[in-house]
């Protein structure tokens, strides 16, 4: 007799994509390929995902884009599945900085780092509550 294999590890939880949806045919242009501004629509659905699955609905309506950078790697077409991973990398006292990777499958086809700012119901910028960067961490 032999002895039993181990089960692997589980898979980290980076790489499970916080949110997926099928390329819709107008969001592609004239090459066929996803338009460049609708990346960005992704990495905003991603971003509602990311904090409602922290229990941070309230929060994710009171942030502000402050800005964010696009590197494109590959296209994504009409018909394919588009996945995003979402994971926040930095908060500081009013604002937080999370990367976004957009993929089909394996290919990786645009990183997204976005800054935003939290505010309040008239947009002036707030502090982050501890609770709120404890559950953005998590």
């Amino acid at each position: 007799m032999s002895a039993a294999t181990p089960d692997p590890p589980p898979a980290p939880a980076l790489g499970v994509p916080t949110w997926s949806a099928p390329v819709r045919y107008a969001e592609v242009d004239q090459q066929g390929v996803v338009f460049n501004p609708h990346y960005l629509l992704y990495c905003d659905e991603a971003m509602g995902a990311f904090c409602l699955g922290r229990g941070l609905g309230d929060f994710v309506e009171r942030v502000r884009l402050k800005r964010s950078g696009q590197t494109w790697h590959a296209a994504a077409r009409w018909g394919d599945v588009v996945a995003v991973d979402a994971r926040c990398t930095a908060v500081g006292r009013t604002s937080l900085t999370m990367v976004f990777e957009v993929g089909v499958g394996p290919r990786a086809c645009c990183s997204v780092e976005t800054v935003y700012v939290h505010t309040d119901a008239g947009g002036t910028p707030v502090p982050i509550s501890e609770a709120d960067r404890a559950a953005l961490a998590g």
